[in-house]
């Protein structure tokens, strides 16, 4: 089908069944608007792609770093396939703009939505893997992580920050941790939060992100950069 041609290029695959690659690229709420279309929509497949994608990640990742532990390669891992880095993928691979979306979720931004970016991503992992077999998967995948790996281990945006500093502040001061949220600021749909966490009444770190997971992470980052300089004191 010439409408996929160049996706094909994209994902470098040419599929020999195109109602999966359609059905991968249909998403509910185009049903919902068309009702009489021949078609499913694209959550078996999602499914699919999901399991398929924590298998071949978390190989990857067990031959690439033989003296790993379970614990960071499991936290690399959930860095690798959480809906940021997959929605990414779909970015690059432009997988938005084939996707068939009812007119509503098309006008309030669906193909730049994270989740429906992620979902995509996966049930197109899904069809590429029962049309192609596990190889062909396997090759996408791993040009597609390669980058995204080093940039996580670079910026070590697999660790969890609140994690780390409550371990670290419980075992050099027997206390935990406490956030809280000092300043929220900007109109409703693109709220900027502002987190400090304390180590009873003493300030350890400050964060801002659009959430106030994300707020919380970074003043957690903040205080991790302290607590090394206490350590090496």
């Amino acid at each position: 089908m010439s409408r996929f041609t160049e996706l094909e290029n994209n994902l470098n695959v040419h599929f020999k069944d195109y109602s999966l690659l359609a059905r991968a690229l249909t998403h509910r709420s185009y049903l919902n608007e068309n009702p009489d279309a021949a078609l499913e929509d694209n959550e078996r497949l999602e499914f699919l792609g999901d399991a398929v994608l924590d298998f071949i990640v978390g190989a990857y990742l067990y031959h690439r770093f033989p003296e790993m532990d379970e614990g960071e390669l499991t936290s690399l891992r959930a860095a690798l396939v959480r809906a940021r880095t997959l929605a990414g993928f779909a970015r690059q691979l432009e997988i938005g703009r084939f996707l068939q979306l009812g007119l509503g979720e098309a006008e309030n931004g669906g193909r730049e939505r994270i989740p429906l970016l992620c979902a995509s991503f996966e049930a197109v992992i899904g069809a590429i893997y029962l049309d192609q077999g596990l190889s062909s998967v396997k090759s996408l995948v791993e040009q597609l992580i390669n980058p995204a790996l080093t940039e996580i281990m670079a910026e070590s945006l697999h660790k969890d920050a609140k994690s780390e500093f409550q371990v670290w502040a419980q075992a050099r001061y027997n206390i935990t941790p406490h956030y809280e949220v000092i300043d929220t600021s900007g109109p409703d749909h693109a709220k900027q939060f502002t987190v400090q966490v304390l180590l009873g009444d003493d300030v350890w770190g400050e964060g801002t992100g659009r959430s106030k997971q994300v707020a919380a992470q970074a003043a957690a980052k903040v205080a991790m950069a302290k607590a090394e300089t206490v350590e090496d004191a």
